[in-house]
């Protein structure tokens, strides 16, 4: 099986850079949790949201390249300020960090599977956190483990929405079965991981 290299540059590292870090404060702002310091929540912003945008966008980026396409990320600097400043002001995250540009032969096909390739990598995340949370309930890890479980499965819920530029628009114009699928999937986890949780820890 050949190796997959992951081709990049130095714009998309600073943009991605820049798109983690003000997710990471963004998400921290709406952390209501008062046993919490405002560093705490934005390590834990940092790893349950920033590693679900991350991996998310670098699924994308991974499978388009495997296509022999060009693909890299692009930060939307004035919504990553818009993000903070909505976080901060009025306690809520509008977020639209970015996204992965591609470009090269994609068909309806390709572009179907790049597309569903983000939310199903929110989806193992959202399994990976919840272990976690069954395995250590309390303290940092747990908090970390409960946030990225609820938010990875809403990311990937989110996304699957058939509109705009949203994931699931091209995924339902890719392949009908396999959106259904993956949506009846997302929305199943969000409701049920978070009430499977509170019944066992």
């Amino acid at each position: 099986m050949p190796k997959i290299k992951i081709r990049t540059s130095k714009e998309e590292i600073i943009d991605i850079t820049k798109a983690w870090i003000a997710i990471s404060v963004a998400f921290a702002f709406v952390l209501k949790d008062p046993s919490t310091s405002f560093i705490e929540s934005a390590v834990i912003s940092a790893i349950a949201v920033g590693l679900g945008f991350l991996l998310h966008e670098l699924s994308h980026k991974i499978l388009a390249q495997h296509y022999g396409c060009w693909a890299e990320f692009r930060s939307w600097d004035l919504m990553l300020v818009v993000a903070v400043l909505l976080a901060a002001v009025f306690g809520f995250v509008f977020a639209a960090p970015g996204a992965v540009f591609i470009s090269g032969l994609v068909g309806i096909s390709r572009n179907g599977r790049i597309s569903v390739a983000g939310p199903i990598m929110n989806l193992v995340l959202a399994v990976i956190f919840f272990t976690l949370l069954i395995t250590f309930p309390s303290g940092l890890i747990g908090k970390v483990s409960q946030y990225g479980m609820s938010i990875n499965t809403w990311l990937a819920v989110f996304n699957l929405l058939p509109f705009g530029p949203l994931d699931g628009k091209k995924v339902l114009a890719w392949n009908k079965t396999v959106y259904f699928a993956v949506i009846g999937i997302a929305i199943l986890m969000m409701l049920g991981l978070n009430s499977l949780a509170s019944l066992l820890i």
